[in-house]
């Protein structure tokens, strides 16, 4: 019998999503120099103690409430994430994906990374019934609170897994 492979439909959306991830971050990026127009009406962002709680929050909406409500809780907590073209197209990829893997049954730590008190990476090993993938986080908090500064999905664990477990990191 052959074993299903999404390897192919993964790579692809993992480079979908970079693409609209580096999209997002460069609109972000042209609007903090720029000066403020009149924001569009946002969904509220929920007061949250830290960025941990950032990461919980998208994740109990992603289980409950589905990928387009977890995609929008988390870019809304940085006003400067304007572009909600590209933000959709997020969407609908990662929900596109969801569709293949099967049921999301939960989340695994890999790794969690302070380069300061206002710079924090997360990286996250979300596991579904078919495959897991990889969701990584940072957040920035330039004052008081924190926000969204990075988000990328992808599915190259097990190469980076292959890869570590060679000697020397040479093939045999």
């Amino acid at each position: 019998m052959k074993h299903l492979n999404f390897k192919h439909f993964l790579t692809t959306a993992f480079l979908l999503a970079c693409i609209v991830c580096c999209s997002i971050c460069a609109k972000a990026q042209d609007a903090a120099t720029a000066k403020p127009a009149v924001a569009a009406a946002k969904p509220p962002v929920v007061a949250v103690k830290g960025a941990a709680d950032l990461v919980n929050n998208f994740f109990k909406k992603y289980k409950d409430e589905g990928t387009g409500a977890a995609i929008d809780y988390i870019f809304g907590t940085n006003k400067y994430f304007t572009n909600t073209a590209g933000i959709s197209q997020l969407k609908a990829k990662l929900d596109s994906l969801r569709q293949g893997i099967g049921n999301y049954l939960g989340k695994d730590l890999i790794v969690q990374k302070n380069a300061s008190n206002s710079l924090v990476f997360y990286s996250y090993l979300v596991k579904h019934e078919i495959q897991p993938i990889r969701f990584t986080f940072m957040f920035y908090k330039p004052q008081n609170e924190w926000v969204l500064y990075r988000f990328k999905y992808d599915d190259q664990m097990d190469a980076e897994l292959e890869d570590a477990g060679k000697i020397n990191n040479k093939h045999p």
